[in-house]
């Protein structure tokens, strides 16, 4: 058989219909699609059964999140919840191609995102100015943050996972708690309702909506719903990811000193120097998570939206850490948020069929990723060996 298959190509060689590099583009982009395929897929299958066993329709609950979605208001949501949500899926991206586990985001986006909203409210001078500062104070924050586990890593030795795990308690239970209560508006939390938080932005430090540029192509969104400025910030910053990672000198260092250290100790590149700068980084993309509350409420709240921090690791997994996939995935997570309101109110199914099917995504596409590497490995290693064997050297 595979003699058969190697005349076959032979035979297409010599008549020109055969293109060996779209096949091959055409081949890698099946295997990458296939993982994240799969995972949606048995996803849906699984929350199906549960659906089924809990006595509801599974086809009924679909169709309203789906109606619900195609709602211009409501896609103007997903794209809110999926921006902060692919900031803090690159972020985390950034470490895992260095092979470094950034679980601290949750810590550093939340300390980011309180400094910059008191800082930004103590000052007021023109639009561009301000937000630029926010948005420096903000990356400042986070980088120094999660630098600091860099440099834990590499002088004491002490594991990135659990210098951040720690750092996010000293944020989420101890800085953000007390900074809310020292710069609360007025100087005090009030039982007795009002807003609570820190001082408000002034106007000129807010990011403008993006609703005229959404409604060139669509109708006027209705339901006072706005779409966030902070959309560009993020496409920006994946933009800048790729180029760096993937086309300059530094993120080549980056990467090969994540997939072996001592090469590349021994090529000039310091492995210790890099592990500082990737958590540097990752914390700096981190810190821009808050970003999109603060500049739709203007200041800290008391409960500012959490768990996106984590939520991030699982969206970097399911994008492999690229760009336009942890697009993808912070679309699929936002869509399955926004969607596990209308489940509630139609009484279709419970809302908590969607944190099943999240966790289902996880599950599967962590598995599906490994086949799929099993069979590019085995591929790349029969190739190699016909390769071999068709080489004249071999045929001699």
């Amino acid at each position: 058989m595979a003699r058969a298959a190697r005349e076959r190509s032979e035979q297409e060689r010599e008549i020109g219909d055969w293109d060996p590099v779209t096949e091959r583009l055409t081949h890698r982009l099946m295997l990458a699609s296939a993982a994240p395929t799969a995972a949606v897929v048995i996803a849906v299958v699984l929350s199906s059964i549960v659906l089924l066993i809990s006595g509801s329709n599974p086809l009924a609950a679909y169709a309203d999140m789906v109606q619900h979605a195609s709602k211009l208001e409501t896609q103007v949501d997903i794209l809110n919840r999926a921006t902060p949500l692919y900031l803090s899926g690159v972020a985390a991206a950034i470490g895992f191609r260095m092979n470094l586990f950034n679980i601290g985001v949750e810590g550093q986006y939340l300390l980011a995102f309180i400094v910059a909203a008191h800082l930004g409210a103590q000052i007021e001078v023109p639009s561009v100015l301000h937000i630029t500062f926010i948005l420096v104070i903000a990356m400042a924050v986070g980088g120094a943050f999660s630098g600091a586990a860099g440099v834990l890593k590499v002088t004491r030795g002490v594991n990135e996972v659990i210098s951040t795990i720690m750092l996010n308690a000293v944020v989420i239970s101890g800085l953000a708690a007390w900074w809310i209560v020292a710069w609360q508006a007025g100087g005090e939390i009030s039982a007795t309702g009002g807003r609570v938080g820190t001082e408000p932005i002034a106007e000129s430090g807010l990011l403008p909506d993006i609703n005229s540029w959404l409604e060139v192509f669509t109708r006027e969104i209705g339901l006072g719903k706005k779409l966030t400025g902070v959309l560009v910030v993020a496409v920006v910053v994946g933009v800048v990811y790729h180029v760096i990672l993937n086309r300059t000198v530094f993120g080549f260092d980056l990467r090969s000193s994540g997939a072996n250290p001592t090469a590349s100790h021994v090529g000039g590149v310091s492995p210790k120097r890099m592990v500082v700068i990737a958590m540097t980084l990752s914390g700096a993309v981190a810190g821009l998570v808050g970003m999109t509350e603060l500049m739709n409420t203007g200041y800290y709240p008391s409960n500012p939206i959490s768990l996106l921090g984590f939520t991030g690791i699982a969206v970097a997994l399911l994008g492999r850490n690229h760009p336009a996939g942890v697009g993808v995935a912070a679309l699929v997570f936002a869509f399955l948020d926004v969607s596990s309101g209308i489940l509630q109110i139609s009484g279709a199914a419970s809302r908590e069929i969607v944190e099943i099917m999240k966790g289902v995504i996880i599950l599967t596409a962590v598995i599906a990723y490994e086949v799929v590497r099993r069979m590019r490995e085995r591929e790349e290693a029969a190739a190699a060996a016909a390769a071999m064997a068709s080489s004249p050297a071999a045929a001699s």
